[in-house]
């Protein structure tokens, strides 16, 4: 699955994503223009507010405390100190243990409404007296795992932020969830967050010596399903939007399915693209090497064969914590890497 393998044009397809408000504070929602969300406000006492990715102005009389997000959101919150109240997607694995996209979040710590697609329990929700709920969005006003059948019902019960990720490089996440986290309270200024940013910062630097020293090393952004196996296309994510700015040569699909997202091949035609690096989708959703290796023709692609794949979280964490390790790992892999096609 490469970001909800869904059937195009919408992501969302793919996977199977009156109430009261809290006894605290009153929150509203209301249109509003364009907007970097810089005009945000918060952090102390009095009113708050914070324009998001959708041009909507979400404002209340104090600071929301009682906060429900996707988990890839809570955990880039997390990285700057701002605790959530409830989670919903991908937070434990089949072990029990934290599913990739969890973070630093204490999944035991945090009520969990939905693990799955398609999976969000509104009765819960409510009893938590949400005050705000934050997604990402992989479509365009479309809050990520929030189930369509039930959308109104979830945002009847509190206002919501949604931070868009496609259509648009890496760094620009990451500064709308530091804007967010700013907001509802974090010191962009403190030793950790200052340190989370120069690492970053250094990491990327790293990939760039590593790209333009590479010598053509050709990397392929990938995931694999039972049935299909998916070439992604750059542009469709920002990560890998940000990567190719920084110079990685990445494989670029001639046949985009609808959408432009990835091209979904039979695993008869895995070998269509040739790379020196398999940069593999590492979610739970995702088949991983060892269920891959039950695939022949995965077997036999040259950069199984010579070891050269690596872990691509296609769904980071959208801070510099989360995501300067993931840089300093691809820089790694094409530093390492030895051209083989």
């Amino acid at each position: 699955m490469n970001r909800a393998r869904t059937a195009p044009p919408s992501r969302r397809s793919i996977l199977a994503g009156a109430a009261a408000l809290g006894a605290g504070t009153l929150l509203t929602a209301c249109g509003g223009g364009k907007s970097d969300g810089s005009d945000a406000s918060g952090g102390g006492s009095g009113s708050w507010s914070f324009k998001d990715d959708r041009g909507t102005t979400v404002k209340a009389d104090g600071v929301p405390e009682k906060i429900v997000a996707f988990i890839g959101s809570a955990a880039a919150l997390k990285d700057y100190g701002i605790e959530c109240t409830g989670v919903f997607g991908p937070t434990k694995a089949a072990d029990g243990k934290p599913d990739v996209q969890a973070g630093e979040v204490d999944i035991d710590k945090v009520t969990v409404l939905g693990n799955a697609w398609g999976e969000f329990n509104v009765e819960k929700y409510a009893g938590l007296q949400p005050e705000l709920l934050i997604s990402n969005m992989f479509e365009k006003n479309t809050l990520w795992y929030v189930p369509e059948e039930s959308k109104k019902k979830i945002t009847a019960l509190a206002p919501s932020i949604g931070i868009s990720t496609v259509g648009v490089s890496l760094t620009t996440p990451i500064r709308r969830y530091a804007q967010l986290a700013e907001s509802l309270g974090a010191d962009l200024k403190s030793e950790k967050a200052t340190a989370d940013k120069k690492r970053f910062e250094e990491a990327s630097a790293r990939l760039r010596r590593a790209a333009k020293a590479a010598g053509g090393i050709k990397v392929l952004a990938c995931s694999g399903s039972p049935d299909l196996f998916y070439a992604s296309t750059p542009s469709g994510s920002a990560d890998l939007t940000y990567f190719k700015e920084l110079g990685v040569d990445l494989v670029e699909p001639d046949n985009p399915d609808e959408g432009g997202f990835f091209e979904s091949l039979s695993w008869e035609n895995a070998d269509k693209y040739k790379a020196d690096i398999l940069f593999l989708d590492n979610r739970s959703s995702a088949l991983q090497p060892k269920a891959l290796a039950k695939k022949p023709t995965w077997a036999k692609l040259p950069a199984v064969e010579a070891g050269q794949v690596v872990g691509w979280s296609s769904e980071p964490r959208y801070s510099y914590a989360g995501c300067a390790p993931l840089i300093e790992q691809l820089a790694k892999a094409i530093e390492d890497a030895k051209k083989i096609v």
